[in-house]
């Protein structure tokens, strides 16, 4: 069965703070554990106010500190806007404190715009570095380290698990050719998801860290105990992108009982697209949503983002997941 892992946004809500958004992420993590997900993601962000991950490594650290199995790490950290010695000393410290649990996902979008770039010290040309600085920051994490070049201290030896990321066939033909693990960002990107699974396995050359192809696909999944409740608590999901299309990105909004009363046609039209991949339902719906992705994506692990304003809501949606996934296991087993 594919396994269950969580991408959490660290969302700072209207009525909390970056403080309260930190506090909520962590019990979601522990909460998670419980659960038996594999892994707990966060993503690095800046210039957003709704979001309280950008320091992701310290956001990381806080994290595994809180919890004992699941795997914490970044989906992703953006590798433009940093040089890949910083990242290896820090994801390095990292794996040192919690050995074999931290994740390195690895993106090439800034993740920003360009005036944050520019505060970054980066520029949109560190992209086209992407590739070499992906197999120099490999370097630093092997322990076949070679006398005399410079070393990430103390990331030799650590062998911190490298993702490619992405939401087209570029990251999926990298990933391939690297022989890395693979994630489609199909919870905000959806229209290449197949293309890009199709040329990552077709061109998957084997590696000492990844022997076959292994795609992770992220899903937003809104759980509840009715249909009804589901669709009302995935308004605020559907506010924020509808936000996004404003330019008035802002802190999480609690759900509401219309969205048709909150975005233009237009603005439905965009968000939909982005979001056409959801799935949002009680248990029963989650469940046909779930084996439904499975069945046509193959995927080794979905990588999920339920983005609720109420921490109780949220914690409910993982139960109704990891529920739905035993049910899908126990169906295997029964065949």
């Amino acid at each position: 069965m594919a396994k269950l892992s969580i991408l959490d946004l660290v969302r700072v809500h209207e009525n909390g703070t970056p403080r309260s958004a930190l506090e909520d992420s962590r019990a979601m993590a522990r909460h998670a554990e419980a659960l038996g997900f594999e892994r707990f993601w966060v993503a690095e962000h800046h210039n957003m106010l709704g979001i309280a991950s950008a320091a992701t490594s310290v956001v990381i650290g806080y994290l595994a500190e809180a919890t004992n199995r699941i795997r914490i790490g970044a989906g992703g950290i953006m590798l433009p806007n940093h040089a890949p010695i910083i990242i290896a000393e820090q994801f390095g410290t990292l794996a040192q404190l919690y050995p074999d649990r931290i994740d390195l996902g690895l993106g090439r979008a800034p993740g920003t715009d360009q005036p944050t770039m520019r505060a970054l010290r980066r520029t949109l040309s560190n992209s086209d570095n992407f590739p070499q600085d992906v197999v120099e920051l490999q370097a630093y994490f092997s322990a076949d380290q070679q006398p005399g070049l410079i070393q990430a201290v103390p990331a030799a030896g650590t062998e911190v698990p490298l993702w490619i990321l992405g939401s087209s066939t570029y990251g999926a033909q990298l990933a391939a050719y690297l022989g890395l693990p693979y994630g489609f960002a199909s919870h905000f990107a959806p229209d290449m998801l197949a293309a890009a699974l199709t040329a990552y396995r077709s061109q998957f050359q084997p590696s000492p860290h990844c022997p076959q192809p292994y795609a992770m696909v992220g899903v937003n999944i809104i759980a509840a105990d009715s249909d009804a409740e589901a669709r009302r608590l995935a308004t605020t999901q559907q506010i924020s992108f509808t936000n996004i299309f404003r330019g008035t990105r802002g802190l999480s909004q609690p759900p509401i009982d219309d969205i048709e009363d909150y975005w233009s046609p237009v603005e439905r039209v965009q968000a939909q697209r982005m979001l056409a991949r959801s799935i949002v339902g009680s248990p029963d719906t989650v469940h046909a949503g779930i084996q439904a992705l499975l069945a046509e994506t193959s995927a080794d692990e979905l990588m999920i983002v339920s983005d609720i304003y109420d921490l109780t809501a949220r914690k409910r949606s993982l139960e109704i997941i990891a529920e739905s996934m035993q049910v899908a296991h126990d169906e295997v087993v029964a065949a």
